[in-house]
């Protein structure tokens, strides 16, 4: 076990409970972003303790949720018992061998910060990925990270920071295009109590480019 999945298994304790603007942001530029499009089967990278999986199911007829966090898995699977949703352990960073299926739609929440190679995760998303599918990304903004903003989660100790890799806004995109997607929206999200400030998220819809 990474320190990384410990402390994902630490947080997911608390994670739906303590205070998260972050996380609270994502959920709403996810449903923001993603009721534009239609989609039937959904591959969710970094499902959590299911904060958007809960959403995904009410529009997808098949959801495949996949985390590296057993904590987190078991939170998730605690609260959805949806009889179309799969819930996988599994480390994204490396080969996505665990379902052989292709998918309309690939979401990835708040996980690429911990994630150096996106070119990686970029392939092995327009492999998984049927004609014309969608490859969602959201993401604390970069500007965010250039400020000094990390994950974070409480601890008995404090608050526990995570190391994490800066990824600049080109090396999204130039991940995405060298992969064979191209860019069908970019968007930038505030929090309410963000006014005035740098934005905290930063979404892209890129679409399979066949």
């Amino acid at each position: 076990m990474t320190i990384i999945q410990k402390a994902y298994d630490n947080w997911s304790e608390i994670y739906d409970s303590n205070k998260n603007k972050t996380r609270d942001l994502d959920q709403k530029a996810t449903k923001d972003m993603l009721s534009k499009i239609t989609f039937d089967s959904v591959l969710e990278l970094g499902c959590g303790t299911g904060k958007n999986t809960e959403w995904l199911v009410q529009k997808a007829t098949q959801v495949v949720a996949v985390d590296f966090s057993q904590g987190m898995l078991a939170v998730a699977k605690a609260k959805i018992k949806a009889t179309h949703v799969l819930f996988i352990p599994t480390d994204v960073a490396k080969n996505w061998d665990f379902t052989d299926q292709t998918f309309d739609l690939i979401t990835c929440n708040l996980i690429l910060e911990h994630i150096e190679n996106l070119d990686f995760i970029f392939r092995q998303a327009y492999q998984k990925l049927g004609n014309k599918g969608y490859f969602f990304v959201s993401e604390l903004h970069p500007f965010k990270q250039y400020l000094g903003t990390k994950a974070r989660y409480e601890t008995e100790k404090g608050i526990e920071e995570l190391e994490v890799f800066v990824h600049h806004i080109s090396d999204f995109t130039d991940a995405a295009l060298q992969n064979g997607f191209k860019i069908r929206e970019l968007k930038e999200f505030w929090h309410d109590e963000d006014e005035k400030t740098v934005p905290r998220l930063i979404t892209f819809v890129f679409e399979k480019n066949d």
